[in-house]
């Protein structure tokens, strides 16, 4: 049933929608009587809608990715553009890494900043997460990114005691394994490449960020999580514009461990090995 979806629409920013057809969990393509088209999201949780806002629009605010216009939200629903869909390339994917590049350079005022305008929380896919700001980098990552995630999947038998401990190893080490200092960067939070958008135009538009200050690695380790189309290519763009601290390769699964745990705690135990794998990875980095 869309009528839910065309009265939401229509409330938020006015017209006249007149279907919708759906595009993924709770996420819908409605067409407007003049053609126009948007793209509606309902959110996952309180503030969910917000929090996805917030982000659109402080990424946007550094000119540095293509990212969807936001048309208007509320409590429950975010309208957005409509980007039309398009093949990947090498040429979208080097301007995709140097677009990242000045992203991360626009920088935040803290690791864990929220976007301004955002809720006291934001969210990463279906989960909660935590924006409280901090000074320094690796503690907070433990703190904040790792611990929550890892009593989570404990307290649901998610994980085993070995693969507990062996995560709980990484952040009681974590100031050792972190490698140099570095300012916070803005990050899109959530940058699997499922959130890499091939379009018509022939770029790569981001979507779907959980935006927050961080470490400017993490976005990039995301992408190496799934796989994404061109990758080095994407990290070649990159390199020329911001080159990245000695070691870094050995850090990836440092930064994975994040998503994995957030995949462990929204999908169950299937998870749980690579998460644990991505733990000892990082000890011996």
């Amino acid at each position: 049933m869309t009528e839910p979806v065309l009265a939401a629409v229509a409330e938020i920013v006015g017209g006249e929608p007149v279907s919708a057809h759906g595009l993924g969990a709770g996420v819908y393509e409605v067409e407007f009587a003049d053609g126009d088209l948007v793209v509606a999201k309902q959110g996952c949780g309180p503030g969910a809608a917000r929090a996805e806002a917030a982000s659109l629009e402080w990424l946007a605010e550094s000119g540095a990715v293509p990212m969807p216009g936001l048309r208007g939200h509320d409590d429950r629903w975010l309208v957005m553009e409509q980007v039309e869909p398009g093949p990947s390339s090498t040429a979208a994917a080097e301007q995709l890494g140097r677009a990242l590049a000045a992203l991360h350079r626009a920088g935040a005022n803290a690791f864990g900043a929220p976007p301004p305008g955002a809720p006291q929380r934001g969210w990463i896919g279906r989960a909660p997460m935590s924006y409280a700001p901090a000074e320094h980098w690796p503690r907070w990552y433990a703190e904040q990114r790792i611990e929550p995630y890892l009593r989570d999947a404990v307290d649901s038998a998610s994980l085993s005691g070995a693969q507990a401990a062996v995560i709980a190893q990484v952040c009681e080490r974590v100031e050792d394994l972190a490698g140099p200092a570095e300012p916070p960067a803005r990050l899109h939070g959530d940058l699997w490449s499922g959130n890499v958008h091939w379009a018509a135009d022939g770029r790569a538009w981001l979507i779907d960020p959980a935006a927050h200050g961080g470490h400017r690695e993490t976005d990039l380790a995301m992408l190496y999580l799934f796989g994404c189309p061109h990758l080095e290519h994407v990290l070649g763009g990159y390199l020329e514009v911001a080159p990245l601290a000695e070691g870094w390769q050995r850090r990836i699964s440092l930064h994975q461990l994040f998503p994995l745990l957030v995949h462990v705690v929204l999908f169950g135990g299937s998870y749980a090995e690579q998460a644990a794998a991505a733990a000892r990875a990082a000890l011996m980095g």
